[in-house]
């Protein structure tokens, strides 16, 4: 299978209408936007752009929609996480059809299956298509089974795809046990940041990274991604401060808090779905102010 480097991925949001229907007109321009601002592949939709709020054709929808958007400009990487295995199957299947280039997967929602039956889960998944699959270990978000060394190397027996993981712990002694092992097998296999922080994964081999704050600042994303990959973590440092301070001010109040954040930076894409909280203009407000104290944000894009 050809190597797929996925780059610095960057991860879109959802928009809604008032309504709470997908507004595709506001979703094109946003497309346009990570393309114009240094994305070099998208990955979508994920957690941050409330994946499990969307109805299975929803998902669908948002996958060709954006690779007709895209039109071949950058891979287009699909999330195919469900509770169920078939159902993830037929999202992977469905995804690989309409032409993405790579397929990431987390583990199965509200279940906490054993070992064994999480093998399973991935194992069927990945089989099921030819592309790229990429694991995705997220356990600040998916609380129970957890990703293992003896899981991904069990992968790669069963997998000739299974190209990586991609890892939001922030661990670091997970990151090195899993690539040194990895790698003894499949030489080409990948750790990709699942996160904004880049610095200590990128020192412990990471070559690529899924951006959840792209739509809020691509050029610190793009400034850091680009040190990180020269192997300039010293320099990454102050970058990767000011991306930490960033994080700090939209963190504490999840999705409302990143799409108040691009509402503040002139890319209103709506408030969450239900049952996601909706910001009072007040704390709107309030996150708007301290975005511009930010002063690494002074040179990030304004408006589409």
């Amino acid at each position: 299978m050809p190597q797929f480097h996925p780059g610095l991925v960057h991860t879109p949001v959802t928009p809604f209408t008032r309504d709470r229907a997908i507004d595709w007109e506001v979703y094109g321009k946003l497309i346009d936007f990570h393309l114009a601002h240094g994305a070099e592949a998208l990955a979508l939709p994920m957690h941050v752009a409330e994946s499990v709020s969307l109805s299975d054709e929803e998902q669908h929808k948002v996958v060709t929609f954006a690779i007709a958007r895209v039109k071949g400009r950058v891979p287009v990487i699909a999330h195919v996480s469900d509770s169920g295995t078939s159902i993830a199957v037929s999202r992977a299947v469905r995804a690989e059809k309409a032409g993405v280039r790579a397929v990431v997967i987390t583990t199965p929602y509200y279940w906490t299956p054993p070992p064994g039956m999480l093998l399973e889960h991935f194992a069927q998944v990945g089989a099921a298509v030819s592309l790229p699959f990429f694991v995705w270990f997220a356990p600040d978000e998916m609380a129970g089974p957890k990703i293992t060394t003896e899981l991904v190397l069990k992968l790669i027996e069963r997998l000739p795809n299974f190209a990586g993981v991609v890892d939001s712990s922030l661990d670091w002694q997970f990151q090195i046990n899993v690539l040194s092992n990895a790698w003894r097998v499949r030489p080409d296999f990948q750790l990709v940041s699942g996160t904004d922080y880049m610095v200590s994964a990128g020192a412990n081999g990471a070559t690529s990274y899924f951006s959840p704050l792209s739509g809020v600042a691509p050029k610190l994303a793009r400034k850091l991604y680009e040190a990180c990959r020269k192997e300039k973590y010293f320099d990454a440092r102050e970058t990767q401060n000011q991306v930490a301070a960033l994080y700090q001010i939209v963190k504490g109040s999840g999705f409302a808090g990143l799409k108040s954040a691009m509402r503040a930076m002139g890319r209103d894409c709506g408030d969450p779905r239900p049952p996601h909280d909706v910001l009072r203009e007040v704390d709107h407000g309030a996150l708007a102010e301290q975005l511009n104290a930010h002063s690494a944000l002074a040179a990030e894009p304004r408006g589409w």
